[in-house]
């Protein structure tokens, strides 16, 4: 707050840290308190594999409709600048920058957000995990661009900015020295982050105590002192500085699918003796407790357990969006019913769906970095191949959209073949085009390129798009995508490059 006051200060505050020390939750907690002063401008938080959130191209036109939101006179400008440019959408971050905010609020009459016309106010805009922009150069024009002084006369703009500190984040803001100020969450005083998590602790084990006894008998009730402070104190210290270990642990004690806190707290303070003072070992005391709690009673079913939780949570956490169980499954081409089956017992991790159409989330981006860790293959019983994962999702991809009536000519039985996108109801959109055959179009080639496979005439991609390629262009253009198949087979063209590259080899 004081940063964002000071006339003098910098035009960024970076606030970085490693995965799971907090980033996100405060920056929620900053962008309310922004909001409730009324100097936030609006809010963009970044997510890796979540279509709209995993690239910059969708940042300063979200940023531009939240500051319409809050005053539509900047809208007269913003359509000004797209009557001018019809095109300016799908130009660089700078244009969009330029056109969209700076100069709608360069034209806005004198005066704040609020209507005063005597004080310079400054508009902060919360930008969370922009180290999960997925390309890099985005990463530095958006650093620059917010790191310069604006020529605004009654708006002072400022740039809140959370990231872990990974490489190309720090050449970002290496090539902006004097523009930003920043704290490294994770070198907070070892004092403070106990005191802290011990709070959050405290307040939820609490929680989950008085929630058992209400539904219990008196003979279960557990005691009113538990889990002692104790307890809590070598829980704050397993967790420093991660409080995902401390949001997970709670998640995981007070799951009502096991309804035995006691036991549940017991399986975690045994890994007491594996949390040292790294990142790698928090993980593995944040997860393991989880996983193989899944594998304790397993039996001879363990090899059926391991194949289904790779297959279906392996896919969840590589997925490029989120989709429902019923489009897993669908894409899966397995029943609904092992998806649940293998989620049941995850909602420590994993959000529980409030219906079959909701999609599925993770709460934490480590729990896929934990998964798909190569260093931990022999460790983690459960480990995901990250390579092979991909290959299979972009082949049932393919699968699906070269089965039955999913693509095909005329799609969605336009009468005119002339027909404008827009004058297309959503709803034959949705009919002709399911969830599941919507992310094969859109992703398939994402997970070709991941799955690190090689490319050639005798590849299913070839068939597929031998017969299907129109089709498939008709569909990304009802879908409002067509424009991103030039970067798509783009990446085909050189999937084959380096296929025939190994195959000479």
């Amino acid at each position: 707050m004081r940063w964002a006051d000071d006339p003098q200060g910098e035009s960024i505050f970076w606030l970085n840290g490693m995965a799971g020390t907090g980033k996100s939750t405060i920056s929620r907690t900053v962008a309310q308190s922004f909001a409730d002063k009324g100097d936030l401008g609006a809010s963009f938080f970044f997510k890796r594999g979540e279509l709209n959130r995993d690239d910059a191209t969708r940042l300063f036109k979200t940023i531009t409709a939240q500051l319409i939101a809050k005053d539509s006179s900047l809208a007269t400008h913003v359509i000004a600048a797209i009557e001018a440019d019809p095109a300016i959408t799908g130009k660089s971050l700078r244009e969009q920058f330029e056109k969209f905010i700076l100069e709608p609020l360069r034209k806005k009459p004198l005066g704040n957000l609020k209507g005063d016309p005597d004080e310079v106010k400054q508009i902060v805009f919360v930008i969370d995990a922009l180290d999960e922009c997925r390309r890099e150069d985005d990463i530095k024009v958006v650093l620059h661009l917010l790191s310069q002084p604006q020529a605004l006369s009654s708006v002072r703009l400022r740039a809140f900015v959370t990231s872990r500190p990974e490489l190309p984040i720090r050449l970002g803001f290496n090539g902006i020295k004097g523009s930003y100020q920043d704290l490294v969450l994770h070198e907070i005083p070892k004092t403070v982050i106990e005191h802290d998590i011990g709070v959050f602790l405290n307040y939820k084990l609490i929680k989950i105590r008085d929630n058992y006894n209400s539904l219990s008998c008196s003979e279960r009730h557990l005691p009113l002192d538990w889990p002692g402070p104790e307890i809590v104190k070598t829980l704050v210290q397993m967790a420093i500085p991660l409080f995902i270990f401390a949001a997970t642990i709670c998640r995981f004690i007070e799951d009502q699918a096991w309804c035995d806190p006691a036991s549940q707290l017991a399986k975690v303070l045994e890994y007491q003796s594996r949390t040292q003072q790294s990142e790698i070992d928090k993980l593995d005391a944040t997860y393991l407790p989880i996983l193989n709690h899944l594998l304790k009673d397993a039996g001879a079913a363990r090899n059926s357990l391991v194949d289904e939780f790779r297959t279906v949570v392996g896919s969840i956490v590589l997925l490029a969006e989120p989709l429902s169980i019923s489009s897993l499954a669908h894409l899966l081409d397995i029943p609904g019913s092992v998806i649940y089956r293998r989620l049941s017992s995850l909602y420590s991790v994993l959000s529980e769906p409030i219906s079959p159409e909701s999609p599925v989330r993770m709460f934490h981006l480590s729990f896929r970095d934990f998964l798909v860790d190569p260093g931990k293959q022999g460790t983690n019983p459960l480990w995901v191949d990250e390579s092979a994962t991909h290959e299979r999702i972009a082949t049932r991809c393919l699968e699906l959209m070269c089965s039955g009536d999913h693509l095909r000519e005329g799609v969605c039985t336009l009468k005119m073949p002339g027909t404008a996108c827009a004058d297309v109801e959503p709803a034959v959109i949705d009919v002709a085009l399911s969830s599941p055959v919507r992310y094969a179009c859109l992703h398939w080639v994402y997970h070709l390129e991941r799955s690190n496979s090689r490319i050639s005439d005798d590849h299913q991609a070839y068939s597929f798009l031998k017969i299907h390629f129109l089709h498939w262009l008709e569909a990304l253009s009802l879908l409002g995508s067509v424009s991103e198949s030039i970067s798509m087979i783009n990446t085909l063209q050189a999937l084959i490059v380096v296929g025939y590259a190994k195959a000479l080899y």
